[in-house]
């Protein structure tokens, strides 16, 4: 007897029945000549963030690097961040994306996990440990309150209207984090080259999962902003 998630298997006869249906000579097409997305979204793996549905996106619009905090490592960074490294060589080189959105968003556990001090190994292997400690410079920016830890106009709304002092300060690791990356970014030389020509763009942003507000970086100022007025 199949032990396969039932709720799995009901979401896949609802997705046979509506999307696949609706949209089946797209799948024919992208199975045949291949998949061509124009922007990689490098997003946190939690499950209440998932750029495909925040964007609205259709099978083969966009191209989607899930981990931890929405974290890039830098390019020359230790072996043990190659599975990322791999898949932005993989977006930018062989698929040729225009555009590359860092989505950080609220209320993320991995950047709650790098700021708690009393923060315990899972496994002795401390995986997690390793990889969050990629936020160590955003958390010593905001600190300093550095580019884009400003938290105008942001709460924390699971917290109430006025946000705790320990509130704004995950946001604003939340926010500096996502320019961070931005900036590990451009020390990939495939990256920073299709930048400097034109090819590329990178772009920053930060979802409000409670009031579903995106918020975008401008790089000008080194803030983020309401992306639409609702």
């Amino acid at each position: 007897m199949s032990t396969f998630p039932k709720n799995l298997l009901e979401g896949y006869q609802n997705f046979l029945d509506g999307t696949y249906s609706q949209r089946s000579d797209r799948y024919k097409e992208l199975a045949l000549k291949g998949q061509n997305p124009e922007t990689l979204v490098i997003a946190c793996c939690d499950s209440r963030a998932a750029p495909e549905i925040v964007f609205d996106s259709g099978p083969g619009e966009i191209f989607v690097l899930r981990n931890v905090a929405n974290l890039v490592p830098p390019y020359n960074a230790e072996g043990r961040y190659r599975s990322s490294v791999a898949a932005i060589e993989f977006a930018v080189v062989s698929l040729g994306v225009r555009h590359i959105v860092v989505m950080g968003h609220g209320r993320c556990g991995g950047v709650a996990a790098a700021l708690d001090e009393r923060r315990k190994a899972l496994d002795e292997g401390d995986a997690i440990g390793h990889w969050i400690s990629l936020l160590d410079p955003a958390i010593e920016a905001a600190a300093k309150g550095g580019e884009s830890s400003s938290c105008d106009h942001a709460h924390d709304p699971g917290a109430g209207k006025e946000a705790s002092e320990a509130d704004l300060r995950r946001t604003a690791v939340e926010r500096m984090s996502v320019s961070k990356s931005i900036g590990n970014l451009r020390t990939f030389p495939y990256v920073r080259d299709r930048e400097e020509s034109g090819a590329l763009t990178l772009h920053g942003a930060w979802f409000d999962i409670s009031e579903g507000v995106l918020w975008v970086y401008d790089p000008d100022n080194e803030t983020f902003a309401p992306a639409l007025e609702r």
